[in-house]
């Protein structure tokens, strides 16, 4: 046999000629069976997996992102399922805000996986994989339903056995049945373990498992979820998840401040949000999740308050629904405004000069939204705004609009309130810069300054002879 030659081995020890290090998707790994049904050979129930011809889900209707995120997974051998709000939102015709992925690859192999990505999460785990344009594609490894979380789990030593699970048993862990439908990008058809195909297809809001109560009791966020949901889709809440609701609204109380807050922002910007309240205020989670507001409901102007909160809401709507663009500040402004405007503290700001009394009003404003805090900058803008209420009837009684009232950053905001509120409650409005129609203005005097006549010296010179 001959030896290879010496020039040969040298010139595959240049370098840029090394061996590379077999990756991920080079080492032996488990393909996924062509049929679906193979996988669930070793549970004891068999999920209703409902084939391609069955359902609406198409291919094209997702990002290409998110595909391509999903082929990586299966051409790897890796179980890759679009999962959670993006598969209820394909199947009731809409189109998905976010694209979640769900896999058995747990984030170090993912991170491995995928070059431009990124592990995040304090209590789970999560990896963000990254696109160009600032496109960002959620992954997240299946669960069990255990009580540990990650950081837990590291430092207690519990093996990832009990913190990793089955699809079937991610399925069960999320909130609602509509929410626990997977897309399997394998054969393209829908697995449903929880029964949301059949809610989805009766209207019904339901909490995922025989106990609703046990499940609100364990997370109440679940509750405001589930009249979340009832309010987008215009679903009926089942009934022992009704009557859960209605019996412990106040343990929303036990949740962190800050996940309470994030929740109801979410659904002020959802353009829905005058079904949400309505909801909210049936349900009991209205008093409990805004227990600075509730007094105003109780009062005896609890109509005005309805009222207004309610149309200012549907306004809110309709520009969300548009494609406008609401600032944080204006959609606080909007839902505080009915609460504020019948106290007696509101009333005792009235004006005699102009005057924005933004203090008092910062106040008002911390009671009505009392537990919650938010950035100093939203806080002060919507000071502004209703700090401006005031001014602005004064102006329109008086008939003059002062620069230092229509020169505010806010100034639009502000007509644009009083106009809405004038509007609900059947008053004339006064339109959109007001200011500008307020009659002509009297034209300035002149104030040319008048030109004095020029000396004319006439100079004569002493050797210059004058002639009579």
């Amino acid at each position: 046999m001959s030896k290879p030659s010496s020039k040969a081995n040298k010139f595959s020890r240049r370098k840029g000629f090394r061996k590379k290090r077999p990756t991920l998707s080079a080492q032996p790994v488990q393909r996924l069976p062509a049929e679906q049904p193979d996988l669930f050979k070793d549970l004891e129930h068999h999920p209703r997996i409902i084939p391609r011809p069955e359902h609406c889900v198409s291919r094209k209707d997702i990002d290409r992102e998110a595909l391509k995120v999903l082929y990586c997974l299966k051409d790897n051998g890796y179980i890759a399922y679009l999962v959670g709000g993006s598969v209820r939102d394909l199947l009731l015709g809409r189109r998905p805000k976010d694209f979640d992925i769900g896999t058995n690859a747990r984030p170090e192999e993912l991170k491995k996986l995928f070059r431009h990505s990124r592990i995040i999460g304090r209590r789970f785990r999560l990896v963000h994989v990254y696109f160009r344009g600032g496109k960002i594609i959620e992954v997240s490894t299946f669960r069990c339903r255990s009580e540990h979380d990650d950081r837990e789990a590291t430092s207690e030593g519990i093996e990832d056995t009990n913190i990793f699970g089955s699809p079937k048993e991610d399925a069960f862990r999320r909130d609602l049945t509509i929410n626990g439908l997977f897309y399997n990008i394998a054969d393209f058809s829908i697995i449903d373990y929880v029964g949301g195909m059949a809610d989805l297809k009766q209207g019904i809001i339901r909490v995922i498992g025989d106990d609703p109560a046990h499940r609100c009791l364990k997370d109440p966020v679940r509750m405001m979820r589930a009249v979340r949901h009832a309010a987008r889709t215009g679903f009926t809440i089942e009934t022992n998840t009704w009557e859960s609701l209605l019996r412990h609204s106040g343990k929303i109380r036990l949740c962190a401040i800050s996940r309470v807050r994030d929740e109801w922002l979410k659904d002020l910007s959802s353009g829905y949000s005058r079904a949400w309240a309505e909801l909210m205020i049936k349900s009991g989670l209205f008093a409990s999740v805004f227990s600075g507001y509730a007094s105003a409901l109780e009062s005896e102007d609890k109509g005005l308050v309805r009222k207004l909160l309610f149309g200012l809401l549907g306004y809110l709507d309709r520009m969300v629904n548009d494609g406008v663009e609401v600032s944080e500040a204006l959609m606080l402004t909007f839902f505080v405004y009915p609460g504020l405007c019948v106290t007696p503290e509101w009333q005792a700001l009235k004006v005699e000069r102009l005057k924005w009394p933004t203090h008092e009003v910062r106040s008002l404003l911390s009671e009505v939204l009392s537990p919650y805090d938010f950035r100093r900058s939203v806080r002060d803008v919507a000071v502004q705004i209703l700090s401006s209420q005031w001014n602005i009837s004064m102006c329109l009684s008086k008939g003059k609009w002062p620069k230092r009232v229509w020169n505010k950053a806010t100034f639009r905001e502000s007509v644009m309130l009083y106009d809405l509120v004038q509007e609900i409650l059947g008053q004339p409005v006064i339109g959109p810069d007001p200011h500008l129609r307020s009659g002509p203005k009297p034209l300035k005097k002149s104030r040319r300054r008048k030109q004095r006549p020029q000396r004319i010296r006439h100079l004569i010179s002493e050797s210059e002879e004058i002639h009579v």
